[in-house]
């Protein structure tokens, strides 16, 4: 249990900073009735100014990645992952992909309530519709980040370090061609990102804290991130090994 009341406190902690974040850029955003700030029109006009070709078909590329059916296929992936038995893997893909979906609907009603309009058209180097603030696919793209990046800790055994890297650049980079492809001020993915931790944060907690026992997977590498073992095959604290007659 105090595994999981750790995970609990940090994780409510990260919810509840990020979400203090989020609704001082929402109030600010709201309070200029959607008027760009000044680091938004500062971003908006430099990716004008650098639009080689090539650059602008990478960041299609990339950007498309952030929205569709690969974003809830990752999170199902990872979920997947997750789990430690046959009993965990449908419910932790499960939970992930409602973490994902009811993450996405609340985003869209922020953003109905927010009302902020995208930059000018004639900026726009992709497709995009809606309003703005916070950016759809920052927010897709750092939700399924963050749920990759938890089944890698829980069961990557070796080469951790790069592949968290590669998912956080992905999702990072994602955020930044909506950007640079002229469709949300830079605010809007801030809040993305913001966002995204507050609702990640506070699953993480929420399951730290209801979901059953049976239903928690820990790490494979025996460190025990919300099950309770110190080790690989230790027994929980307070249970002793069972003596089996056996002298060495």
């Amino acid at each position: 249990m105090t595994n999981r009341k750790g995970v609990a406190e940090l994780a409510g902690s990260a919810a509840l900073g990020a979400w203090a974040g989020f609704a001082v850029l929402a109030l600010v955003v709201t309070g200029g009735h959607g008027a760009p700030l000044h680091l938004d029109r500062s971003l908006l006009s430099w990716s004008v100014g650098h639009r080689p070709a090539t650059a602008v078909a990478v960041a299609r590329g990339l950007t498309a990645t952030g929205t569709g059916v690969l974003p809830y296929a990752l999170v199902a992936l990872a979920g997947l992952l997750m789990g430690g038995s046959r009993r965990q893997r449908p419910v932790t893909a499960l939970l992930g992909v409602a973490c994902l979906a009811s993450g996405q609907a609340v985003r869209y009603g922020v953003m109905e309530l927010t009302g902020r309009a995208r930059p000018p058209y004639r900026y726009w180097q992709t497709h995009a519709s809606g309003l703005s603030f916070p950016s759809g696919h920052t927010t897709t793209s750092a939700l399924t980040a963050g749920l990759l990046l938890l089944a890698l800790c829980l069961r990557a055994r070796h080469g951790r370090l790069p592949m968290c890297l590669a998912v956080a650049c992905w999702a990072a980079g994602v955020g930044l061609t909506r950007v640079y492809l002229g469709v949300h001020w830079a605010t809007d993915v801030l809040g993305g990102w913001l966002f995204a931790v507050g609702w990640l944060g506070a699953w993480l907690c929420a399951a730290a804290w209801w979901l059953p026992d049976r239903l928690i997977p820990a790490a494979a590498s025996g460190s025990g991130a919300l099950a309770g073992g110190d080790a690989a095959g230790a027994p929980p604290e307070g249970h002793a090994p069972r003596d089996t007659g056996r002298r060495d």
